[in-house]
């Protein structure tokens, strides 16, 4: 063989081996830029269709109880004195239409959009936050429409919790949504 031919030979090989080389390492890239898009997508649904509706009428919730019980005069909604006729009218007029629509509203989210939940599996406080308005709508409802007298307000308390885990789920999901919205721009880089 002559020292030319050889030399082509070899410039093609190390040619066609850095093609080869080059391909399958911007194939990786792209198959780890996919999956970090795909991800990215079920995060930002996550946040939209979900925890961030949910994190807003915990929230509001929040706030309107507050009010509730600075025109209520009192830091809770129940003492043991209970309420007498006024604050009685004054407390089923948020209930009905304040704490129950959203409560309502809450349950619609976590109902329709339990695929969304972060996790393999339903919080247990989102299980009690289900018994607290179950409980609560079903006696509720009985006495506007039987006049079946209760005890005024849900079987089960608001489950504290509840507004604890919204809020951290929350966060963790707008901190993994600027992680991954990262990585997928270092890619495309």
């Amino acid at each position: 063989m002559d020292a030319t031919f050889t030399a082509t030979l070899i410039a093609a090989i190390v040619t066609a081996g850095g093609w080869l080389v080059n391909h399958a390492l911007s194939g990786r890239a792209d198959r780890r830029r996919k999956q970090y898009e795909t991800r990215l997508a079920h995060v930002e649904k996550q946040l939209e269709q979900l925890y961030g509706p949910l994190l807003f009428l915990v929230q509001e919730g929040q706030s309107a109880f507050r009010e509730f019980c600075d025109t209520l005069g009192q830091n809770v909604a129940f003492d043991n004195n209970g309420l007498n006729p006024e604050q009685m009218d004054l407390w089923l007029f948020w209930v009905d239409n304040e704490f129950m629509p959203r409560n309502a509203a809450i349950q619609n989210l976590l109902s329709s959009q339990a695929h969304l939940v972060v996790g393999d599996r339903m919080p247990d406080s989102y299980l009690m936050f289900i018994d607290h308005y179950n409980s609560w709508r079903v006696t509720h409802l009985r006495w506007k429409e039987k006049g079946v007298p209760y005890s005024w307000h849900a079987k089960y308390n608001w489950p504290k919790q509840f507004d604890v885990d919204v809020i951290e789920a929350y966060g963790r999901l707008k901190n993994l949504q600027a992680q991954l919205a990262g990585l997928v721009r270092g890619i495309e880089a």
